[in-house]
């Protein structure tokens, strides 16, 4: 299956096997992270938005958010491989970058344990060090495994809301079917909006009704960044054992939701919060 992928990740990016691009833009915060885990980041001359970790990422051009990205921003840079996370947008500007004739190499999202290698796997094979990105790959999976295990033996699982946005009174949650719920699987959480799809607003009666135990959101701005005070006393949620018991987690959301190099820890992390919602990363 990796042949396959990586005879087609050749094939449509242009781009020849033996080549050594010097000159990369990274757009997604894991694909960041992950070329400076494999030691690659002198290769590295610009980054998106979401690219804030490690800290001295934060000295490369910022080439704008991935999902509003500006062609002309990432085209100045002069790049000779943009290594772009799948979903990043929107798609006329991959296709004006594509008509520049600027290769591009799209990395596999994902948001279960497979997916970390995977992309791990993708941004090696782009930047022609396999060999190295297959040992990053297995000893971040090593550390996944072993931090799923610790948290799988938590009996009975913490039911978790995780508020993506609180704005007008109005909560935008996690239902299945993307990085929030993965990673509350992974922590061995529950995820009490999973019979919903993607992130929706939610109604009143239904949060009242799911009954969380804990409240999980990201530190951030706009919606992300509405105060403890306001998330609590938000009448919905101060009607639920989470609400009563004051219990809501923060965390840094690349750190929580990236699925890259950190997300062992950040499984950690959270389980540990889940069980202690003062101790927060």
């Amino acid at each position: 299956m990796l042949v396959g992928v990586l005879f087609s990740f050749w094939a449509t990016s242009g781009i020849a096997q033996d080549s050594h691009p010097a000159k990369i833009v990274a757009i997604g915060g894991s694909v960041t992270e992950i070329v400076y885990a494999l030691g690659e980041e002198a290769r590295l001359i610009g980054r998106d938005s979401t690219s804030v970790y490690p800290p001295q990422a934060l000295k490369l051009p910022d080439a704008g958010y991935i999902r509003a990205l500006s062609p002309e921003g990432v085209l100045s840079l002069n790049p000779d491989l943009i290594l772009m996370l799948d979903g990043a947008g929107p798609p006329e500007a991959l296709e004006t970058i594509k008509a520049a004739g600027v290769p591009i190499a799209t990395i596999p999202d994902g948001y279960d344990a497979a997916s970390i290698s995977k992309k791990v796997e993708a941004v090696g094979a782009a930047l022609g060090v396999e060999p190295k990105a297959h040992v990053l790959a297995n000893r971040l999976n090593g550390a996944l495994q072993a931090a799923i295990a610790k948290s799988a033996d938590q009996k009975p699982k913490v039911r978790v809301l995780f508020i993506l946005s609180l704005q007008n009174g109005r909560v935008m949650a996690a239902g299945n079917h993307n990085h929030a719920d993965g990673i509350l699987k992974l922590a061995g959480a529950e995820n009490v909006m999973a019979d919903i799809n993607g992130y929706k607003q939610v109604s009143d009666e239904a949060i009242i009704k799911a009954a969380p135990d804990v409240v999980v959101m990201m530190t951030g701005t706009g919606g992300h960044a509405t105060d403890d005070q306001t998330v609590l006393s938000n009448p919905a949620i101060a009607a639920t054992p989470a609400g009563k018991a004051r219990r809501l987690v923060r965390m840094d959301g690349m750190y929580l939701l990236g699925f890259g190099p950190r997300t062992a820890d950040a499984v950690t992390a959270l389980n540990a919060a889940l069980l202690e919602p003062g101790k927060t990363e």
